[in-house]
């Protein structure tokens, strides 16, 4: 194993997140999620990009005035006219970002390889003249050249960088090749290494992992993965896929993630869909009888995760696929006494309330459900 029990989460929400399509964050909101970030002990945040204006700018140098702990870091192409922008604004580090594949070096920039480096051994002691770290992003790393990828890590190391960031700008790798790929990295400089990953075919997350375990020191996270088209990995999946499937520590304590997750729902106007893990309003949500007669039994019978790490509990509905335990239990949390019968009846109007309305039943409809006392209907078992 090459990888430490331990890395450094550079949560890219106010930058990367940002750049979701149809986000825009206010600078009060950028400074409280901000706030929210720095309070989980978050240990690194990109909060934005000088060269978007004077507007930006002040929103940078305000979260820079709030005396976080966090390390912070604004977002910059490989310009001097972008390098310039980013002089004191408060920050520790500036990602000094440049295509790395051939595709994006030749078609969208119209230049080569060797322009490439000439630019990096340029423009990153320009900014350690101005006092600021860098990271040498490696845009589309993912599509470039292995080799040449050695030769950008090589050059920004002499010329005093500290970080490179390997770009999945596109999503379109999978978590063997990435582990692959920083094993091979790893091996070859003494850099810290970044993964930034994108959720085009919903492997960022995955990809994430796989970069640690193949030697990757830092990793880009957003919260709810919100970002450019299918986002970014999440800040919260990271947290808890490294943390459980593997025992590697990032610092941070999720348990009053909601109160993140909310405010960044609101200032990005994205909800979290049901489903969603970790944060969705069904990520901890119960029916199947035989999981929560399991539950009710012994936790561990149905949890791989405690919800009470991300701050919640396992709440248990009732639907079409409960048992007659869940509705005496239900019941009997209600201060409503039931027999077993009494629970089969009631039962069989949930399921045919639930499958006309597409709706769970609430506290008043279980009351009228109780009420009727009605014929049972024919429960095929």
């Amino acid at each position: 194993m090459h990888h430490s029990d331990q890395v450094v989460i550079d949560d890219t929400t106010l930058r990367d997140g940002e750049q979701s399509a149809g986000v825009s964050f206010t600078a009060e909101e950028k400074m409280r999620i901000a706030i929210q970030l720095d309070q989980l002990g978050t240990p690194e945040m990109e909060v934005g990009i000088p060269a978007m204006g004077p507007e930006e700018q002040e929103s940078i140098r305000a979260v820079a005035t709030l005396g976080l702990n966090a390390r912070l870091l604004v977002w910059s192409r490989m310009r001097s006219d972008d390098l310039y922008l980013s002089r004191s604004l408060g920050v520790d580090m500036i990602d000094l970002s440049i295509p790395v594949s051939d595709q994006q070096i030749s078609k969208k920039l119209n230049k080569d390889r060797a322009w490439v480096l000439q630019e990096i051994a340029r423009q990153v002691p320009a900014a350690l003249d101005m006092g600021i770290e860098v990271c040498v992003g490696g845009e589309d790393a993912s599509r470039a050249d292995p080799e040449f990828i050695a030769r950008v890590i090589d050059v920004a190391q002499q010329v005093g960088a500290s970080r490179f960031r390997y770009a999945d700008t596109l999503g379109v790798m999978e978590p063997f090749s990435i582990r692959a790929c920083f094993e091979v990295m790893r091996r070859n400089t003494d850099l810290e290494l970044e993964m930034h990953a994108h959720n085009d075919l919903g492997l960022a997350t995955a990809n994430t992992v796989a970069a640690v375990l193949g030697g990757a020191t830092h990793v880009n996270t957003t919260v709810h993965g919100l970002g450019e088209r299918a986002g970014n990995a999440p800040l919260e999946e990271v947290v808890m896929a490294l943390r459980h499937a593997h025992g590697i520590d990032s610092d941070i304590d999720l348990k009053n993630f909601s109160i993140l997750s909310q405010l960044v729902q609101k200032a990005s106007g994205r909800p979290v869909a049901w489903n969603k893990s970790i944060v969705g309003e069904g990520a901890f949500t119960h029916e199947a009888g035989i999981h929560v007669d399991g539950l009710i039994k012994d936790s561990k019978n149905y949890q791989s995760i405690d919800p009470a790490e991300v701050g919640r509990t396992h709440q248990i509905i009732l639907g079409k696929h409960s048992g007659t335990h869940s509705v005496l239990r239900a019941y009997g949390e209600m201060g409503v006494v039931i027999d077993r019968q009494q629970a089969s009846f009631i039962l069989c109007q949930i399921r045919s309330y639930v499958t006309r309305t597409k709706q769970i039943p609430d506290r008043l409809e279980l009351m009228g459900f109780y009420e009727t006392t009605i014929e049972p209907c024919n429960l095929h078992m």
